[in-house]
């Protein structure tokens, strides 16, 4: 191989670790938006269902505690998939609870 080959395959290499790396940050940049709008569905379901929850424990509906049930059930979901934190999961759990007893 002549002196100027060598010196364009060297060139090559560098040049496609950093195309390899631009490429994989792109990824990153594409899974964590795809995560970021998975995480942001679950979480606006959450505070739907609590939402829901407190309102119909506030009016005193018989179906209270079927829907604090139906949302608790998806705080559980969210802290299993790490949405929001085990302790906000609790806490809200537990509001809800009072509300229901309150009743």
């Amino acid at each position: 191989m002549s002196a100027s080959k060598q010196e364009n395959t060297s060139q090559q290499g560098s040049t496609g670790k950093q195309e390899n790396a631009r490429k994989q940050g792109n990824k990153v940049a594409r899974t964590a938006e795809r995560k970021r709008l998975r995480n942001r569905l679950v979480r606006r379901s959450v505070k739907t269902c609590v939402v829901k929850a407190r309102s119909s424990a506030d009016a005193g509906e018989e179906s209270a505690k079927q829907k604090t049930m139906l949302a608790i059930s998806n705080i559980d979901k969210a802290v299993s998939k790490g949405v929001i934190h085990r302790n906000r999961g609790a806490r809200l759990k537990s509001g809800l609870m009072k509300k229901l007893i309150k009743k």
